[in-house]
């Protein structure tokens, strides 16, 4: 993996992300509409969003970065820019960490204005540091980057593409332990979900919310969805093909 060719890429992909108004709209607009839609919900019952809109402040992120990651990454091989690039020196980690820099360069500002629409629109109280809170929906919003790329590898259309975020997210939503406590589950479903990283997500989220200082609970989280982000990433470059037929 060439460093200079990764920034590139990275590069090249900011610049078509700049372009594409739709698509950033999409990555920025959209979770705050949704905390926005849930604090509204919850107007009556302050308490209740302060529980869980931590929670889903990890989940949005990661669905919006999941969709938009597999289906820009799908888009490449369909047109067959990706078979061309791969004649030149660009490997397919060049590829696959440029994209999750240029991602993750959207990620930290999808976070930004997430939580601070989150805190000062919507009224979430959290008892730890803000910047803590930012932190956690970065690495999500980069896990969910990383996810992406990894199941654009298996996706011959972008149809099929947004197919696989029931197979990769829901799964994980329901044993995150939003809806319920990961140790009243059962032993099995328990099991899963301590190797989801979404689970890490979750638990990270509400110790800010509920601890004034979380930090030594919640390194261990984010130490495990970074270790998913290089392992998605990893897999995603040695699947990814040259094009799709």
């Amino acid at each position: 993996m060439n460093p200079r060719i990764t920034l590139a890429t990275a590069g090249r992909i900011l610049r078509q992300l700049r372009g594409d108004h739709r698509t950033v709209a999409l990555m920025l607009v959209v979770p705050c509409v949704l905390l926005g839609l849930l604090a509204w919900v919850y107007s009556d019952s302050p308490v209740v969003f302060d529980r869980i809109g931590p929670a889903l402040l990890g989940v949005f992120p990661l669905v919006v970065m999941f969709i938009v990651t597999s289906i820009a990454t799908l888009r490449e091989r369909t047109t067959g820019t990706l078979e061309r690039l791969l004649t030149t020196p660009l490997g397919k980690g060049d590829l696959i960490v440029g994209y999750a820099l240029a991602f993750g360069v959207m990620a930290v500002v999808q976070a930004v204005v997430a939580s601070a629409f989150a805190v000062w629109v919507c009224g979430l109280d959290v008892a730890g540091p803000l910047w803590l809170l930012v932190v956690i929906a970065v690495v999500d919003a980069v896990l969910g980057t990383a996810l992406g790329l990894l199941a654009s590898g298996f996706a011959r259309t972008e149809f099929q593409a947004v197919q696989f975020m029931p197979a990769f997210v829901l799964p994980q939503f329901l044993l995150c332990g939003l809806l319920m406590p990961r140790d009243q589950m059962p032993g099995v479903l328990e099991a899963v979900s301590d190797v989801l990283p979404l689970s890490y997500a979750v638990d990270a989220m509400k110790d800010v919310s509920a601890q004034a200082d979380p930090l030594g609970d919640v390194l261990p989280s984010l130490g495990v969805m970074v270790l998913w982000v290089a392992v998605a990433l990893l897999l995603g470059s040695l699947t990814l093909p040259r094009r799709t037929p």
